[in-house]
């Protein structure tokens, strides 16, 4: 089996070399990923998407996430970060129908586990129902939606509870309905700072949000 071998970067955005994945996140080293957010309008206005990570996955299992999101490997470039979306959620969808939110730094560090991402983050504009969505059943459990305005107010600590609706897929291939209400604890642990700028960026090219 190939190892997945990952570009790596100074603080400052320089590269500075490769290293197989494990060892990039055993070393905290700054690396690049490919992030994409979904949303959708509606009559109620706009609303957010979020994954469910599959319970196999060996970190954050079972917790909510970015809608679509993976590592680039040091061969890539940002347009190949497309793939993520196809592969975890089934769905073709071209690479110059997202829009960019720029390169947004983060870090998560956990017990053996340091995360530094370059984050190159995109937006892209849902034209799927979500039982169009097929997700890659290693990698995602289901999907869920929020209020755009919501997210904001959870994220911004307004809120302590977030309502999704949405599916997962059950063990036997069958989807149920989520219908529930979240708290921080069901979210993959990053940055607030992060989901602040990427709240920035969605209501710059879709306006304030409105409660």
């Amino acid at each position: 089996m190939n190892e997945e071998l990952l570009a790596t970067f100074d603080e400052q955005g320089n590269r500075t070399g490769t290293a197989p994945r494990d060892e990039v996140h055993r070393q905290g080293l700054w690396h690049e990923t490919f992030h994409c957010w979904f949303v959708r309008k509606d009559e109620g206005g706009l609303r957010i998407c979020l994954q469910l990570r599959s319970q196999q996955k060996r970190d954050y299992a079972g917790l909510l996430d970015i809608t679509a999101a993976g590592h680039l490997m040091a061969d890539e470039t940002v347009m190949d970060g497309i793939r993520e979306v196809q592969e975890e959620l089934g769905l073709e969808i071209a690479f110059d129908e997202l829009q960019p939110l720029g390169v947004i730094p983060y870090q998560m560090d956990s017990a053996g586990f340091m995360d530094r991402e370059r984050a190159h983050v995109y937006v892209y504009e849902n034209r799927y129902a979500l039982s169009e969505f097929t997700p890659q059943l290693e990698e995602v459990a289901g999907i869920v939606e929020a209020r755009f305005a919501d997210f904001r107010s959870f994220i911004s600590g307004a809120d302590s509870k977030l309502h999704v609706q949405g599916f997962q897929v059950t063990g036997n291939g069958e989807r149920t309905d989520i219908d529930e209400l979240v708290d921080f604890t069901h979210f993959v642990p990053h940055e607030r700072e992060y989901f602040r700028r990427v709240i920035e960026g969605i209501e710059r090219l879709y306006g304030p949000a409105t409660t």
